[in-house]
């Protein structure tokens, strides 16, 4: 396998899944078209489109390198799994139909996948509101490189469509699981991580757009399928980590979606149920603690 340096520009496949989302689409078609690395394809998945998508399609029918396909209604990740199967590069990179991409994301990203053992490079992200305004969020996670799995097991920490994928991880590790409504970036990159390095740019690529009507506002569905993907991971993969690291990552789940709940209901009982469980998965978890503090003092 040749690395990245080896080679001039290898065609980098990008794979937008879109669904009624003709007001921001052709804006996120046109930042991946600007990159300043030429060598790319765009696959644009319309899943069962009803708005006038179609129709503002039309600007790009005489670029060749922009692909529609349409299809029926069928969820996001077998349209976003139509885009990885249709795609004809070594390497794969997303861009949601709301969000938007930096001019040199894939000229700073693409040489860190200097070691073939890196499967995944991925960057931090910035915010815009719905008309572009720019948006400061107050949540920022730890980014962690290397071999991620314990990591990963605590935190969803990879912000998914900055993240550039060498197209072998899905033939070798499958592909998004279609059976998950949410969260299948990070039922994606826990397989990965059992098998492939990640690598991290320090430096923003991505500009992800904060809007009122987007799926991420759905936080109890976003725990509800996270704690499937939990489930599953440990089910399919016995031993792989320790009982204790295990405990962690329940206590983690139970304690974040306490304060999830609690902040966006302001509710008590049913958070303070979540947070208890969180501390008894793991005594010693600080994090939990934490958690439950804020709750009791209604400091949340």
């Amino acid at each position: 396998m040749q690395s990245v340096n080896e080679q001039s520009e290898p065609l980098v496949s990008v794979v937008i899944a879109t669904y009624n989302m003709a007001q921001y689409l052709p804006a996120a078609i046109e930042s991946v078209l600007a990159q300043t690395w030429k060598n790319l394809e765009v696959i644009v998945v319309d899943d069962g489109s009803e708005d006038d998508t179609e129709h503002q399609m039309q600007r790009f029918y005489g670029d060749k390198r922009v692909r529609y396909i349409r299809t029926e209604n069928r969820g996001q990740p077998k349209a976003k799994n139509l885009g990885v199967k249709s795609s004809s590069g070594d390497f794969l990179a997303f861009c949601d139909a709301d969000d938007l991409w930096q001019s040199d994301k894939l000229q700073r990203q693409m040489p860190l996948f200097e070691l073939d053992q890196i499967g995944v490079v991925y960057s931090d992200v910035s915010y815009v509101g719905p008309n572009g305004e720019k948006v400061n969020k107050l949540i920022q996670y730890q980014r962690y490189r290397g071999i991620v799995i314990k990591e990963l097991l605590i935190k969803n920490f990879i912000p998914f469509g900055t993240a550039v994928v060498r197209k072998r991880c899905f033939q070798d590790c499958g592909y998004f699981d279609e059976n998950l409504p949410m969260g299948i970036d990070w039922d994606l990159w826990l397989r990965l991580s059992l098998h492939w390095q990640f690598e991290f740019l320090p430096e923003t690529t991505y500009i992800y757009r904060v809007w009122p009507g987007q799926m991420s506002n759905n936080y109890r569905g976003r725990y509800e399928n996270a704690i499937i993907i939990l489930r599953k991971f440990f089910k399919n993969n016995p031993g792989i980590v320790s009982n204790r690291l295990q405990s962690r990552a329940w206590s983690d789940m139970y304690s974040s979606k306490a304060i999830s709940i609690a902040s966006s209901e302001r509710i008590f009982f049913e958070p303070l149920v979540w947070s208890l469980k969180g501390v008894m998965c793991d005594l010693f978890y600080y994090p939990a603690w934490k958690s439950l503090a804020k709750l009791l003092l209604r400091r949340i």
